[in-house]
């Protein structure tokens, strides 16, 4: 899993050459903690054809603005620099795999 900043971010998430799923998430947020060893996992299981990255999102707000995040957790998954699927909230492995499904 990669830390995206403001300066990194269009080079590792926009000109990828495979699908990136970030994460935007605030460090007093719960539930992004709860999401956070998930992700690890899928990053590790799906590293292969899938970029998993974080995006702290008050450290960088002008990211999360571009993109309309208003609630954390919040992932977005970007193929060819386009958001090709939103998910909000943190949810167990199986349903984020579902969501995913069809796009790694």
């Amino acid at each position: 899993m990669i830390t995206l900043t403001a300066e990194t971010f269009d080079e590792q998430v926009l000109r990828s050459d495979k699908p990136v799923l970030v994460d935007f998430w605030a460090e007093w947020c719960p539930p992004c903690r709860m999401l956070a060893p998930i992700l690890e996992e899928i990053a590790s299981e799906y590293g292969d054809r899938l970029t998993v990255a974080k995006l702290n999102a008050d450290d960088h707000p002008e990211i999360a603005q571009r993109y309309g995040i208003l609630g954390f957790p919040t992932l977005n998954l970007y193929r060819d620099g386009e958001i090709v699927r939103q998910i909000r909230g943190a949810k167990p492995k199986r349903m984020l795999l579902a969501d995913l499904a069809g796009h790694i």
